[in-house]
């Protein structure tokens, strides 16, 4: 699948409930030797003489069509330059090296960008209205489905961000459809811990967000 191909002609979008610098998302947009370059931070300095990009930086350059027009998920300290705060985790801040501050640079790249960090945000944006969306609602992953009432930032559900992609992406489909990427990546973080409860209710969440998008 070369979704780089198929951002030239349909509308693109992608959610998890990872990092969208992960595996499984990045392979959507980013080219990369190895799947941990997610900010500049972890680039080695052979990769930095080379002219390697990292993984998000690849996602706000995507030199394609028009780029990408959703992005929803975690991950947010790898766009985030280490003289930021976190907006949501008290005394933490951003990961990237190169001062640059990949959530601005993408809400002011394209003519009606949005970039939001908490449901409250992603509640209030209208599809109509919005071309180009960057939702990171956690530093690293986002909450266990289990977890997410606890949330501070009170993350939107798998389903409400499948939901409000396929509304963003349906208003701007050129008449020849689109391609959105949905994945409930903490299904495989709760397996690895051994957490079949959590990996069992992130399960039904993708279910959900299944029923959702039908």
């Amino acid at each position: 699948l070369n979704v780089c191909r198929i951002g030239l002609f349909l509308s693109t979008g992608i959610v998890s409930t990872a990092r969208i610098t992960h595996a499984t998302p990045a392979a959507t947009f980013a080219h990369t030797p190895n799947r941990d370059w997610e900010s500049d931070a972890e680039l080695s300095p052979e990769a930095k003489t080379n002219g390697c990009r990292d993984i998000a930086r690849q996602l706000v350059e995507f030199p394609y069509g028009d780029g990408l027009e959703v992005a929803l998920g975690g991950g947010r300290s790898y766009f985030l330059p280490i003289s930021v705060a976190d907006p949501e985790d008290a005394g933490a801040k951003g990961r990237r090296l190169d001062g640059r501050n990949l959530t601005s640079e993408w809400a002011q790249r394209k003519p009606r960008s949005a970039y939001v960090w908490n449901k409250a945000q992603f509640d209030a944006i209208d599809p109509k209205s919005t071309r180009h969306l960057l939702g990171l609602f956690e530093r690293s992953h986002m909450e266990y489905e289990q977890d997410r009432g606890n949330d501070s930032g009170k993350e939107p559900s798998l389903s409400d961000m499948t939901a409000k992609a396929i509304a963003i992406l349906d208003a701007q489909k050129r008449n020849k459809g689109y391609f959105l990427m949905v994945e409930a990546g903490r299904v495989d973080h709760a397996h690895h811990a051994g957490n079949a409860s959590r990996a069992l209710t992130d399960a039904i969440a993708l279910s959900d967000a299944v029923r959702t998008a039908q």
